[in-house]
């Protein structure tokens, strides 16, 4: 059992990566650590049980990455996805940052892997957890039990005691009662509001009610709302996420990795007019996986299918539901109650566009359209080959950006411009900070690492003054 009559010297809430990092690098500095995650044991780390790897600079290849990828290269990266929406000054000081996170991240047991293949790319860029987020998450805990961290499940903050900037106090639910919370600092690492559909729709409007929630369904955004209504400078677009096409098949909650759908550069994307509306073939698909949520959801009814044919059924990472197959392009329409004429058009019209090149799905190829809106610029092959498969794909929101401004000491800004007394942020609810816009794969737990490690360090030495 917890003793909640003390004080500890840094509250951490959330419990998945950020929350993690925070909590043992401020005990490695000699605090006593409390963290406090709302969901039960079982569904402990928020949106970390459903990740896979991380993106960090590097200057050389290792045991497990192929190659250097540089902190120039990492910049340029985040500048193009991101469209130039991003804090630089703290952008590049996450990324200087991260290089050194590869090796510290071991030193908390998490162990890695060779990258996984297919439509990923990512065997030089990108670091995989052995065992994936789970087993990257148990070996945080486990970390974090060891050097005395105490932590309380189910603890669900209802109300923060903020006065002019400075933490005092954090109001739980314990059991059918009350609880509260006392620390000369606060850590808040409890991540966006994307499973609050309501606060969702305030911005996206009944088609919010149409987005399927990747991860947790506890992170409703209450302790970002809390916050921000205690005068902690907000960050970043309320419309902007990272939201990728899940498959229409998915649950509500916590379908996870194994519903993401990385085929679509193997094929095309129509509505449910049989329409495609967007080149599938942009960029390497590691860079371009998290639009494509935001670009379902502004099409009719928030659905979309991705068609390919059989050349192209083994060539991606298979997901958790199967293609729905058919022996023609007429007949796969049927089964998914698109116009048959409609969709054998578009397909028509999309074949006779392709022009014939060298096909190779892990570089920018020079497999594309001519003469067709909007055009497929890379990877463009004639879907002919029969069977034909659809995956009917909704968008999948993962965290949203709307977050509290920090600086590079992870410390929150107030409304004022001035640095809050005691309070700090990592990952998802201060990911707005970098993330403007758009997304490339293993940035989010980049983050959360990063300003986990910065926050808890911090938060520890304020505690000590």
């Amino acid at each position: 059992m917890v003793d909640l009559s003390r004080k500890f010297d840094v509250l951490v809430i959330g419990g998945g990566n950020a929350a993690l990092c925070a909590a043992i690098s401020a005990r490695r500095t000699g605090a006593s650590v409390l963290v406090l995650e709302g969901a039960p044991k079982f569904y402990r780390g928020g949106n970390t049980r459903h990740t896979r790897n991380m993106r960090c600079a590097h200057d050389a290849a290792t045991e497990i990455l192929t190659g250097p990828y540089t902190e120039e290269e990492f910049w340029e990266d985040l500048l193009r996805v991101t469209g130039g929406q991003t804090d630089e000054e703290l952008a590049r000081h996450m990324i200087a940052e991260s290089k050194d996170i590869l090796h510290w991240i071991v030193e908390q047991g998490v162990r890695w892997q060779p990258s996984l293949g297919g439509t990923l790319s990512l065997g030089r860029t990108n670091s995989f957890f052995l065992g994936g987020g789970r087993a990257m998450l148990n070996a945080l805990y486990l970390t974090a039990e060891k050097l005395g961290i105490e932590i309380l499940y189910d603890a669900e903050v209802i109300d923060l005691e903020i006065e002019h900037g400075m933490f005092l106090s954090a109001v739980l639910k314990q059991g059918d009662g009350r609880a509260k919370a006392r620390a000369a600092t606060l850590v808040a690492a409890a991540g966006g509001f994307e499973a609050n559909i309501e606060w969702l729709k305030q911005y996206w409007g009944e088609a919010a009610d149409n987005f399927l929630i990747r991860g947790t369904p506890y992170n409703r955004g209450s302790i970002l709302k809390m916050l921000l209504a205690n005068g902690v400078q907000e960050v970043g677009d309320p419309t902007q996420c990272h939201a990728v096409a899940i498959d229409a098949r998915a649950p509500k909650f916590d379908g996870g990795i194994i519903t993401r759908h990385d085929s679509v550069v193997f094929g095309i994307v129509v509505n449910k007019h049989a329409a495609r509306f967007y080149d599938e073939g942009e960029d390497i698909w590691p860079k371009r996986y998290a639009i494509w949520g935001r670009l379902v959801a502004a099409q009719p009814d928030q659905i979309a299918y991705i068609i390919f044919d059989a050349s192209s059924r083994n060539s991606f990472m298979p997901t958790l539901f199967p293609p729905i197959e058919a022996g023609s392009i007429a007949g796969l329409a049927d089964k998914l109650d698109l116009n048959p004429t409609a969709l054998e058009k578009t397909v028509a019209e999309f074949n006779a566009a392709v022009r014939p090149g060298t096909f190779d799905h892990t570089i920018l190829d020079d497999c594309r359209t001519e003469g067709l809106t909007p055009p497929k610029t890379h990877w463009a092959r004639k879907i002919e080959t029969p069977p034909f498969y659809a995956y009917p794909v909704r968008p999948g929101i993962t965290f949203t950006y709307l977050g509290t401004r920090v600086n590079k000491q992870a410390r929150m800004v107030m409304k004022d411009g001035k640095p809050a007394a005691n309070m700090f942020a990592a990952g998802e609810i201060m990911a707005g900070n970098v993330l403007g816009k758009g997304y490339a794969a293993g940035i989010g737990m980049t983050i959360g690492s990063v300003f986990g490690r910065i926050a808890g360090r911090e938060a520890a030495q304020n505690a000590k003054n």
